[in-house]
């Protein structure tokens, strides 16, 4: 990933990281992001139970693949899984709302 791409997906993750909980929940949900490399990786954070701690659930990962973006789903062995229903695109934005309005329950279900 070059670093005009990387400093773009930086701005839109940070927009969405900071709009994508409801203000009411907060303090009990978080959502956060991590860049590896061309990976993308989306964290849901939940406080853990009886506890102060924060527990990191990661959601989905979008991969820069030669100009597209593919996006995979993690299972609960902790291994990543490329969707195949959801064509790869070179625009970040789009993959990112597929996985924002989840419309098949993979992601935040």
């Amino acid at each position: 990933m070059d670093d005009f791409t990387k400093k773009r997906i930086i701005k839109l993750m940070d927009e969405y990281v900071q709009q994508a909980v409801p203000e009411h929940v907060k303090d009990q949900i978080g959502c956060s992001y991590k860049i590896r490399g061309n990976h993308v990786t989306l964290i849901e954070e939940r406080k853990a139970f009886k506890s102060e701690k924060w527990v990191q659930r990661p959601i989905a990962q979008f991969r820069l693949d030669e100009k597209q973006w593919k996006i995979y789903w993690r299972d609960s062995k902790e291994k990543w899984h490329f969707i195949d229903d959801y064509e790869p695109n070179e625009d970040f934005e789009t993959q990112l709302k597929i996985v924002d309005q989840d419309e098949n329950g993979v992601f935040w279900g």
